[in-house]
């Protein structure tokens, strides 16, 4: 299969890419116009009310977006004529029955669409239960109920997450989740009875008259809850669950793949090398350290953080879609997109990479002046940093309590600030711990093979997601601190 052999399959076909905002999908986007701008039609699912909205939406969040400067500086003036001709917006939602789409432009797609990939999610791992199981759970649901109505096609590609696994240890499998399965043996896991219990949780803080905020917090503290009841450490990788297994247990004889992407973090190479949004894990350390803010991170350096470039989560989407291009078997095949099996990195390397960089790179402050950077200390456990915020945070929360007693409220502001940031270290803390302290190593037997299939003939790497590629202090310290540092800072 070669490169060129991608290219020939993306020309002339259709692709329904949900969750069209998103970091992963952008790339996606990119990548497929850039390499093939004779493909047929891109319908991008764009969460907006109307097209007007949609459009908005598209053009702020993925069009002006640096991502795209490769190809506005190959194509120019027209780039604008290949979006139009190429890129229909939709807009919808995929918490909706049929997406929220409109009757005639849904009919039309049903007629026309040859590959679904599937990236929308909610992300944030202590999100509101309702939004989390609406977005993870209900939308891989609708979407797989649009995949069945579609005439011509040929494959629903899913993207979740590695982490689906919990925090389990030992070589984790490239196996499809069974329905209702829990993490912990307990009893049987019943989606249905989720989502009953989120209307119950949300009717009672309505009949209560309930704040915004007061449910916010509620639905967050609900989501953690019920996904450690059943095993899953927070409410994004137990409602991402739930999605495969909805998925799994319906698909009938749709062709389901399952890519299931570790911790994704800045292009690799293409579209050009450090491109990234958002934070994630370690990248809070990154930023909190370069900055001079933060010196401390909790978690064992020997434990390893399986992590994998986004251009090399794209480059597998495509060579999944040729390689099942004419699969026969209606199975659900599951892709470990990783680097801990082949590749490992761990966190003592990751902390070591950002004390290294922002020693030749000090980030300059508000004043002008290099930060000062202070010793990193690394704390072991939960009750590590408990007691060092005990040590260096409550006598001087307690100072400060004095004093407002004693002047009139002159030091609450600090009081506050200082209270809220103790409060968001502890609160990160737990939301990291099954990932700073992670010993399962990711099976990607699977993605292997897959890899050797595209390797046959990928002479110019143009679709590589072969992790043995990447260097892991040349990438740190050339391509995602920098890459920080420049989108992130």
């Amino acid at each position: 299969m070669e490169s060129c052999g991608i290219n020939q399959f993306l020309e002339g076909k259709t692709i329904f890419i949900a969750g069209a905002t998103g970091y992963l999908a952008k790339i996606l986007i990119e990548k497929i116009l850039r390499v093939q701008p004779n493909v047929k039609k891109l319908y991008l699912l764009i969460r907006a009310p109307d097209s007007n909205l949609a459009k908005e939406r598209f053009n702020n969040e993925v069009i002006k977006t640096d991502l795209f400067g490769v190809l506005r500086k190959k194509l120019g003036a027209n780039l604008q004529a290949l979006i139009e001709d190429r890129v229909f917006l939709v807009a919808g939602d995929i918490a909706c029955d049929n997406l929220g789409i409109n009757s005639e432009l849904k009919n039309e797609m049903f007629k026309e669409i040859d590959i679904i990939v599937n990236s929308a999610a909610a992300t944030r791992f202590d999100e509101r239960y309702d939004t989390a199981i609406r977005t993870n759970t209900l939308g891989a649901l609708n979407i797989l109920k649009f995949s069945k109505q579609c005439s011509k096609l040929n494959m629903l590609l899913h993207i979740s997450t590695a982490y689906v696994c919990g925090e389990n240890d030992g070589l984790i499998l490239e196996k499809p989740l069974h329905y209702g399965e829990t993490l912990n043996g307990g009893s049987q896991l019943d989606i249905e009875v989720e989502q009953k219990v989120v209307e119950e949780t949300l009717n009672d803080l309505k009949a209560r008259n309930a704040a915004e905020k007061e449910v916010t917090l509620a639905m967050r503290a609900l989501g953690i809850e019920r996904a450690k009841i059943h095993g899953w450490p927070n409410t994004y990788t137990f409602t991402k669950a739930m999605g495969e297994m909805l998925l799994g247990h319906l698909k009938e004889d749709l062709q389901l793949i399952i890519l299931r992407p570790t911790v994704i973090l800045s292009t690799y190479k293409e579209p050009f090398p450090g491109w990234i949004e958002g934070m994630r894990t370690t990248d809070t350390f990154i930023v909190g350290y370069g900055k001079g803010k933060q010196n401390v991170i909790m978690g064992d350096k020997e434990s390893i953080i399986d992590v994998i470039p986004a251009d090399m989560v794209v480059n597998s989407i495509i060579a999944a879609m040729v390689a099942h291009r004419n699969c026969s078997s209606h199975s659900t095949t599951v892709y470990h997109i990783s680097s801990s099996r082949r590749n490992q990195l761990n966190i003592g390397d990751t902390i070591q990479f950002s004390v290294d960089y922002f020693k030749k790179n000090r980030w300059i402050d508000e004043r002008g002046k290099p930060v000062k950077l202070k010793k990193v200390r690394t704390l072991d456990s939960m009750a590590s940093l408990h007691k060092y915020m005990t040590i260096y945070y409550k006598p001087l929360l307690k100072i400060l309590e004095w004093a407002n007693l004693i002047l009139c409220q002159l030091f609450q502001k600090l009081h506050t600030d200082l209270e809220r940031r103790n409060n968001l270290v502890i609160r990160l803390a737990e939301l990291y711990k099954p990932y700073v302290f992670f010993k399962g190593v990711f099976d990607d037997t699977n993605a292997e093979m897959l890899l050797m299939v595209t390797k046959e003939s990928n002479a110019d790497d143009t679709f590589n997601f072969d992790p043995t590629t990447i260097q892991w202090e040349k990438y740190f310290k050339e391509i995602h601190i920098p890459g920080l540092v420049k989108y992130i800072f």
